[in-house]
């Protein structure tokens, strides 16, 4: 078992399980707000010396949540004896048991994960954008979701099981045998022949319908399905645009692949975007028709990522499956989103979710990645004669140089350029991760200790780090990027 790959299904479950469910997901909204609350009143305590811990980490919440819900806070009652005495009686949380724990253990990670990233953001341990305080979620916004783990008997039967009843099932522990829609075959497969192991499953409530995503572990892919070691195989560049959307070349100047008419789901379907929104602001607010006019927007806009999602798949899968070699540049995305004038094509684009498409599946292909330089000219730079225009601008679709005479199409030169930067500057190039989602590490079975690599706590620190305070007000703008990039 060397990689983890995620199999998401729809759920179709009857009216009592998706009371179930929801009580799930109500359970793990309870549990990271009671942790929560737990986590500032010992901040509270240790400021004025009357704590002396603070739970930081996932297995200190952990611990701490399951000592309150035991505990004469979580819930008591008074017991009237014949004699005329009462006497107080510690129940606990009385409701716990209708759910599965696992469900606030998860809480509870959710949280030190939260906690974690806001230490390290704060002592510099963090790149990117300054991580807050956790806060508490909320009943009315926060999605339905919930997460529980694998657990294996000492018989050895698994507590997540695939096709246990009939082939398009799912069974979770403290909710039963849920029936899907998709074809469980393939996951089924692995999992007879050992290939795979369930970890994880997540089911979250995402416009209207219920779905599963079961984290697994499962086996390298086949050897025929993988790159070869091949020292004197091509670089390939693969250029990504707006008008001509991915553009690969070899530094020879061959074009491998162009896709010049990608789908603009977001642009295509902006006429129906804006009456469903139309549609929610005229409802009244806390109506059950501004709900349901919500409702049908959400739908709208998981469409629309479907469709943008499956398109990129498509374009991902040609390219890792054919070369085992690929070059792509580093684009500063963040900043070429303050153009207002390009914004919404650059997010309807979604280059940065391509590129963390084509960082795994070459890893599991065992295939190599390079990203080139951001600062490197190579929509300016002649793929022939390697001189550099001054400027080349963005309407201007055919690149042609002054010096030798050279014409191509601009996004062809432009991969060009990115194969021969690859064949020169691989070697000393970093294989970055593309932005995107951390794929979590299996964690042990049991009540175990669930820290993570550069978890720290305020105790560990010696300081008791406090939420910030608010600034509200205009972002900052982040400086735009060279748009003849583009």
């Amino acid at each position: 078992m060397a990689r983890f790959t995620t199999f998401r299904f729809c759920l179709d479950p009857s009216a009592e399980q998706e009371t179930v469910l929801r009580r799930h997901a109500g359970a793990a909204r309870f549990g990271y707000n009671q942790c929560l609350r737990l986590v500032k009143q010992a901040l509270d305590g240790k400021r004025r010396g009357t704590a002396s811990k603070v739970p930081w980490s996932g297995f200190d919440l952990i611990n701490a949540f399951n000592g309150w819900k035991r505990s004469g806070d979580a819930g008591r009652v008074l017991v009237a004896a014949t004699d005329g005495t009462t006497t107080v009686q510690v129940t606990g949380l009385a409701w716990r048991g209708e759910v599965s724990q696992q469900v606030f253990e998860e809480a509870a990670v959710d949280l030190g994960r939260g906690l974690a990233a806001f230490t390290a953001s704060r002592t510099g341990g963090r790149k990117g954008r300054q991580v807050g305080f956790p806060r508490f979620k909320s009943k009315k916004r926060t999605a339905l979701s919930f997460r529980v783990r694998c657990k294996t008997s000492a018989t050895g039967r698994a507590s997540i099981r695939v096709g246990d009843q009939a082939p398009r099932t799912v069974t979770l522990p403290g909710v039963g045998t849920v029936a899907v829609r998709q074809d469980t075959r393939r996951l089924r497969r692995m999992l007879a022949k050992s290939r795979a192991k369930v970890v994880s499953a997540t089911v979250a409530h995402r416009a209207g319908r219920w779905q599963v995503s079961l984290v697994c572990e499962a086996a390298d892919l086949h050897h025929d399905r993988r790159h070869q070691p091949d020292p004197a195989a091509d670089w390939v560049g693969v250029d990504r645009g707006l008008a001509v959307f991915v553009v690969a070349a070899r530094a020879d100047g061959t074009e491998l692949l162009r896709v010049d008419d990608p789908p603009r789901p977001s642009r295509n379907a902006m006429g129906r975007q804006r009456r469903l929104a139309r549609a929610v602001t005229r409802k009244q607010r806390g109506s059950r028709n501004r709900a349901k006019a919500a409702a049908r927007l959400g739908r709208h806009h998981a469409r629309v990522r479907a469709i943008r999602d499956r398109f990129l798949h498509q374009v991902s899968n040609k390219l890792v499956k054919t070369h085992a070699r690929l070059a792509i540049e580093t684009l500063n995305i963040t900043g070429m989103l303050g153009n207002r004038h390009l914004a919404a094509a650059i997010s309807d684009a979604a280059w940065g979710e391509l590129a963390r498409q084509l960082a795994y599946k070459q890893q599991w292909r065992s295939g190599h990645l390079t990203h080139v330089d951001r600062w490197y000219p190579s929509t300016k730079t002649c793929s022939s004669c390697r001189t550099v225009a001054p400027t080349v601008p963005l309407h201007q679709r055919t690149f042609t140089c002054a010096v030798c005479g050279y014409e191509a199409d601009r996004d062809h030169n432009a991969a060009v350029n990115l194969a021969v930067w690859a064949e020169q500057h691989h070697a000393q190039a970093r294989d970055l991760h593309a932005g995107g989602p951390v794929t979590n590490a299996r964690r042990g079975e049991g009540s175990g200790r669930r820290t993570r690599a550069g978890e720290t706590g305020p105790d560990d620190a010696g300081t008791v780090p406090t939420p910030p305070t608010v600034r509200r007000g205009r972002p900052r703008r982040a400086l735009s990027h060279n748009s003849n990039e583009l």
